[in-house]
């Protein structure tokens, strides 16, 4: 649900949590996820205070999304992939639309378009990202003594990735263009999700102790993410 409280523009998501939380998402936008009976004055009267965090978070996020990436798909572009940056060759034969060959992204002359190459490119992280993610998931789960519903690659506005009451995970295809550490810090906070289901202290405690240094991890997130873009 989306709302406006002054001027500060949000929106409103309420579950059964216990708790209210105020997020500012990698695109700029301010959610609030509030406990399911929680008045809308408490909630203004929450903003109010948060005024001042809220908007020089705002403030910072706008900073920090005008550094983002314009990509071209042309012959010397490059490309992320697990930390690692390709070359783009546009070549005129092979089997596939886009392939991560001799050190080269290799993208076929009849996918050069805009709106087919990031298709393209989609298909690859999506592919390579189901599988690496799945290995990386199992890892963390027999460390953490839990085990994951269902496993998925998605796309959406705001999150890297999410954990459901259901144990499902959902990872954004974007994670494939992060450094393996910083994937890993991703893949760590969901299967933690999978032990405490909110963000609470018992749920920091116990993502230190699987990644003691997952702090400068998720700064490097905050930091560069939105350079994560085709």
């Amino acid at each position: 649900m989306n709302r406006r409280h002054k001027n500060i523009d949000y929106t409103l998501k309420r579950s059964k949590r216990k708790t209210a939380s105020i997020q500012i998402e990698r695109n700029g936008q301010v959610s609030l996820r509030v406990p399911m009976r929680m008045l809308i004055r408490d909630i203004e009267t929450l903003i109010a205070e948060k005024e001042g965090w809220i908007l020089r978070h705002l403030a910072q996020r706008k900073k920090i999304n005008l550094r983002k990436n314009e990509r071209y798909y042309l012959n010397g572009e490059r490309f992320p992939y697990l930390g690692k940056s390709y070359v783009l060759k546009i070549v005129g034969d092979q089997s596939q639309p886009l392939l991560l060959k001799s050190g080269f992204f290799c993208l076929r002359t009849d996918h050069q378009s805009p709106a087919k190459a990031a298709a393209a490119f989609k298909a690859f992280y999506r592919e390579k990202g189901l599988v690496q993610i799945t290995e990386r998931v199992a890892h963390f789960q027999v460390i953490m003594g839990v085990q994951a519903n269902r496993i998925r690659m998605v796309e959406t506005k705001t999150r890297w990735a999410s954990c459901s009451s259901k144990g499902n995970l959902n990872f954004h295809w974007k994670c494939l263009m992060l450094p393996k550490k910083v994937f890993d810090y991703i893949i760590v906070h969901e299967v933690a999700h999978l032990v405490h289901l909110n963000h609470s202290k018992r749920f920091w405690t116990q993502l230190e102790k699987i990644m003691g240094d997952y702090q400068e991890h998720r700064e490097w997130l905050r930091l560069n993410g939105a350079e994560m873009e085709l």
